[in-house]
């Protein structure tokens, strides 16, 4: 990415309500536990404040569908302040999206991992959880005082998280912030030439005085 300046990575909170009696008969026969839920809402106020535009949305959605379809689009447990996804972190993957009107509904499966593992106990003890979808972007307000999501939005995925308590549990008044952090060059895990050249050209010189050094003569 270019310009970072203006660019946030964005995550909203949905509810999840799994059928607690399905998930333990699933884990009772050792088989996969898939979970239906809401996935996003488009052209609606959501509790943070934001709008998504549905074409926006849509169109990052139609690009998130062939990771689904390679079941390659892997979410993590709790709610990372990174643009990329850590595999040592993936709880679960989408396997289905669909549009419902201006509704993103999906199932996830969660994966035989130790995050996944975590979800599975918290799911069988009947504690509420939320999918959270992540992603990277701007916003721009608009005459009703509120964020809109611009053009240059890009999902990154769905992460489990916690639920709040109570409804506005996640909502801070003293910030309309919240859910965005601002984008920096190691949220993105890209290493520059310049940088590598320089680290190389370090590694040589080190490599250069240690042969030198009278412990080898």
């Amino acid at each position: 990415m270019n310009n970072l300046d203006n660019k946030y990575i964005i995550s909203e909170f949905l509810a999840i309500d799994p059928d607690v009696q399905k998930i333990n008969e699933a884990i009772a026969k050792n088989e996969p536990i898939i979970v239906p839920c809401i996935l996003q809402k488009a052209n609606t106020l959501n509790r943070n404040g934001r709008v998504y535009p549905f074409d926006i949305l849509k169109r990052e959605v139609d690009k998130y569908q062939q990771l689904v379809k390679e079941r390659s689009a892997m979410g993590e447990l709790d709610h990372p302040d990174s643009a990329v996804i850590s595999l040592a972190n993936v709880s679960h993957i989408v396997t289905e999206m669909s549009w419902k009107g201006e509704v993103l509904y999906g199932k996830i499966q969660i994966a035989d991992t130790p995050a996944g593992d975590t979800v599975k106990g918290l799911l069988k003890s009947g504690i509420k959880l939320g999918i959270s979808s992540r992603g990277v972007g701007s916003v721009k307000k608009n005459r009703e005082d509120q964020d809109v999501v611009q053009e240059d939005f890009e999902l990154i995925g769905f992460d489990i998280v916690s639920s709040p308590s109570t409804p506005g549990a996640y909502l801070f008044k003293e910030s309309k912030q919240w859910g965005m952090k601002k984008l920096i060059d190691s949220d993105t895990k890209l290493i520059k030439t310049d940088e590598v050249k320089n680290k190389i050209k370090n590694l040589k010189n080190s490599l250069s005085n240690l042969s030198k050094d009278s412990f080898w003569n």
